[in-house]
Formats: structure tokens, sequence, C-alpha cells
């Protein structure tokens, strides 16, 4: 496992190994490091009636987490059962030269977690009508068509990564004491997709 900084806060993975992608990939396996983010540390019981499936199953999805160093156990109030915790808070494998074997899982938890943004975005427009205006205004999808050189998407995607990422050192997701008064989690899923080269006009 590497993380892409020294600094404890981030703890952000550059995911490049192929089995630990499609260890990843598999919906209970992103609700659990979802519900340790929102939670912090979390034993398999309390993390199997959060989500409503059985112990063994919680326990098994988190052991194949830890043999791919996305959570670890830590040390609980007793040695009964040990909760688990997250060794990265967020993952990327966009900067990486994929293998063709690592490129094809990172295909496939692509396609999950776009699958999971428009879950949640189902759910959001069930809601939104009751929320306050400052979150209604702000979410939801915004869709921009613009013609850019491959330099200029890199520098747009730094520039909107950069601003993200000042909050992800400030409050780290497990940690419930950074954050401040009033805030939620926001899942932030950005889809970036680039035409076919188009030919050059006579």
């Amino acid at each position: 496992m590497s993380l892409e900084s020294s600094d404890d806060a981030r703890r952000r993975r550059l995911l490049d190994d192929p089995l630990a992608i499609r260890a990843m990939a598999h919906p209970v396996r992103l609700e659990l490091q979802t519900l340790l983010g929102k939670e912090g540390p979390l034993t398999a019981a309390e993390a199997a009636r959060r989500l409503g499936i059985s112990q063994a199953l919680a326990s098994h999805h988190l052991r194949q987490l830890a043999k791919y160093d996305f959570v670890e156990a830590v040390a609980g109030k007793d040695n009964r059962e040990r909760p688990w915790r997250l060794v990265s808070t967020s993952q990327s494998w966009r900067d990486l030269e994929l293998n063709p074997e690592a490129a094809a899982a990172a295909d496939v938890l692509e396609q999950l977690l776009a699958e999971r943004a428009l879950g949640n975005l189902a759910d959001w427009q069930q809601r939104r009508s009751s929320e306050d205006r400052v979150w209604r205004e702000n979410s939801g999808i915004a869709r921009t068509g613009i013609y850019l050189t491959g330099e200029e998407l890199a520098e747009l995607e730094a520039q909107i990564d950069a601003l993200l990422m000042r909050y992800v050192d400030e409050r780290p997701i497990d940690d419930k004491s950074t954050r401040p008064p009033g805030s939620r989690l926001v899942d932030i899923t950005r889809i970036v997709t680039v035409s076919p080269a188009e030919e050059a006009q006579p």
C-alpha cells in the first residue's frame, strides 16, 4: 500500500493493484467504508446493525477490506471485539498508468461508484423539497460542455481537486472532532467524459 501524502490527515491512497481494486468494487464493502468514514471506528457487530446485515457478513467483508489495507483493527474498550477503522480516507487510480488488468478492474469500480451516485441522487430528490435553501441550491446535477486541450483539462481537474483537498486535510472524514456545527456529509462524484477526436475540417 502506498499513501499519496505523508500527511496522516489526508491518508489518500493510490490504487494500482488490480486485486485491491477488485476487492473494493463490492457494494457492501463500499457501504462499510462510507459507514466507517461517517461514524469512525466500529466493531463488526455495530457495523452490521447500522447496515442491516448479519454480523458474519460484516466481519467477512471487513476482513477482505483489511486484507487489501483499506481498513485495520484497532484497540477497543476490551478484548472481546476490536473495532475497525479506515486506513485511507480516500482512494485514487486516475493518476496512474494502469496495466490492462488493473484498468479493467477500475472500470468495474467506476461503474459501481456511478450507480451508487445515481442512487444517492434519487434519494436526495425525494428529500430535497423539505431541505433548507442553501442545501437545495448547491446540490444535484450541473452539466457543462466545453472545448479544452488535454493540458487545460488536467489544469482544471487539479484546481478542483485542490479545492476539495483543503477540506479533506482540515477535516479527516472519520474524525468527528473536526466537523463544524451544522456540517453534513456531502458526496461529490465527478464524472468527466471526453468525446471522440473530431476530424479536422477542410
